[in-house]
């Protein structure tokens, strides 16, 4: 009998523990992308002002990463073409990271000069998707995002590096994990602080999540240096959350309602909504830092300034809600 009532304080105790380590890791990292990425693919141009404000919102709702532009040239992505002015008139906003997109060292040579703390850098894991979204070889490119890597941690900022088409190339089909596990060794190495894995075309699914993730953890990557960035192309985008959850990656990338897509992935368009996702993680219980209606104002606002309907889901259920109120209200 003693022995028993000791076996159940042992397992007690241990259960407690497990428990308590698990609150304390309950705690998932949103990067939000929604005035880069997001605005990025949009045929309206906003002004610096407008940008501005819609950061504001996203600054307001508790988000701590946002990536606010991108250092491209002008004439690739008119959108972003006021990058400079953008980065020069950012708020002063405590405990958030303002991150920008940059290209190739005249891209960084840029984002130095307009005094960007951190940057992210990019290339797929596909040959012909690399081609088609830079006109580069995979092997030019980590070459030219090496260079960009190292003079960026020489810098003390902090870098990222987006690694697109993982999950499936709207030209080559199924995308070799053992490439993906190369390449993220050599972003890791090269002083990436965290690589971001694209599902760039939405094609991904949660078993396929599992074991591409699996495969780069065996082969030696921390899920501490991974993020999710899923589409929501094909409505798979929360499921391949929880399964990267499941896995231990705690970074995952979004955008307000829904905003931006790839313009060189037929048929990519569809981030994962913010929204969607801080709505999903809240009730399972993950603190995610932000707010779920201050991320719906920035949306609604998002929406607003761009003149049309945008397709987060929780984004369409929250507006369509303040219009029935405001009906209601004048009725």
């Amino acid at each position: 009998m003693h022995k028993r009532h000791s076996w159940f304080v042992s397992w007690g105790e241990t259960r407690a523990k497990l428990e308590l380590e698990a609150h304390l890791n309950l705690n998932v990292t949103i990067h939000e992308v929604g005035p880069r990425d997001g605005l990025q693919n949009e045929s309206i141009i906003l002004s610096t002002t407008d940008k501005l404000a819609f950061i504001d919102r996203l600054v307001a709702s508790g988000l701590t990463d946002i990536e606010v532009t991108s250092f491209v040239k002008p004439r690739w992505v008119p959108q972003l073409a006021d990058a400079q002015e953008l980065v020069q008139r950012l708020p002063v906003a405590p405990g958030v990271t303002w991150w920008a997109l940059v290209p190739n060292r005249i891209g960084m040579e840029r984002a130095l000069e307009a005094g960007i703390p951190a940057v992210a850098t990019f290339l797929s894991a596909s040959e012909t998707h690399n081609k088609k979204n830079i006109n580069r070889t995979i092997r030019e490119s980590l070459v030219a995002q090496t260079e960009v890597i190292t003079t960026a941690a020489a810098e003390g900022l902090r870098v990222r590096a987006y690694l697109s088409a993982v999950f499936g190339c709207p030209y080559e089909g199924d995308v070799d994990v053992a490439g993906v596990l190369t390449l993220c060794h050599a972003l890791l190495d090269a002083g990436a602080e965290r690589i971001s894995l694209g599902d760039t075309t939405g094609m991904a699914n949660p078993a396929q999540v599992r074991n591409v993730l699996n495969v780069l953890a065996e082969g030696g990557i921390s899920m501490d240096s991974i993020a999710l960035h899923m589409h929501d192309t094909r409505g798979a985008a929360l499921a391949n959350v929880l399964a990267g959850l499941d896995c231990g990656v705690r970074v995952f990338d979004a955008s307000v309602a829904g905003l931006g897509g790839c313009p060189y992935a037929p048929g990519a368009s569809g981030n994962l909504a913010t929204e969607d996702l801080v709505h999903v993680l809240e009730a399972m219980g993950w603190d995610c830092s932000a707010s779920l209606g201050g991320v719906a104002e920035a949306g609604a606002f998002a929406s607003e300034i761009l003149g049309k309907e945008l397709p987060g889901r929780y984004h369409r259920y929250f507006v369509g809600s303040c219009e029935k109120q405001n009906t209601l209200n004048v009725g």
